[in-house]
């Protein structure tokens, strides 16, 4: 064979390709698709593994934190029922102590992320509280108006709404019944 035969038998530029040619390229585009499509599957699965680890790290004191709310209830209860006029030493002394420790559950609470909502003349929002009535006040409509048992909220996920007595607005329209809004 001369160069003028091979020069005739070799296609230019890939035009008239063999068959196999064409095909092995066809296969190389796919293969090169699919692992692009696996790195951003990939990619995907580490940023989901990244975000429940971080919801994790969050969140892993929800229900620890849940069990003592109600010693937190309990000790609150304590101290607003403990009479405070009067009292001996012995008594003066075990209400101080009672009010360092639910003190030292609060600022606990707090350097975990778990803060407590629902105040006295806050705005009503169904996502933090639980309207448990209404009641004619000289307030706005929506208005809370006494807080019945306080709510919790770690990072942004509520852990316990607040229960509260909301203003119906009106001022001193005739009275209307007390109402149970279930939210």
């Amino acid at each position: 064979m001369t160069n003028e035969t091979n020069a005739e038998t070799r296609p230019e530029n890939g035009e008239g390709a063999s068959p196999d040619v064409a095909a092995l390229e066809a296969e190389v585009a796919k293969a090169r698709d699919d692992m692009l499509r696996a790195l951003a599957e990939v990619e995907n699965t580490r940023r989901r593994a990244e975000r429940q680890a971080a919801e994790a790290r969050a969140y892993a004191i929800d229900r620890f934190a849940n069990d003592l709310l109600p010693v937190a209830d309990t000790l609150a209860r304590a101290l607003a029922a403990a009479p405070r006029d009067d009292l001996d030493e012995g008594f003066r002394n075990l209400l101080t102590g009672v009010e360092l420790t639910e003190r030292a559950m609060a600022d606990a609470f707090a350097r975990h992320g778990l803060k407590r909502v629902g105040a006295k003349g806050d705005a009503f929002d169904p996502n933090l509280h639980q309207a448990v009535a209404q009641a004619p006040s000289d307030q706005p409509a929506g208005v809370i108006l006494e807080v019945l048992q306080p709510g919790y909220v770690l990072g942004e996920r509520t852990l316990r709404a607040a229960m509260v007595l909301v203003s119906a607005g009106g001022g001193a329209q005739a009275p209307a019944p007390t109402v149970d809004i279930k939210v």
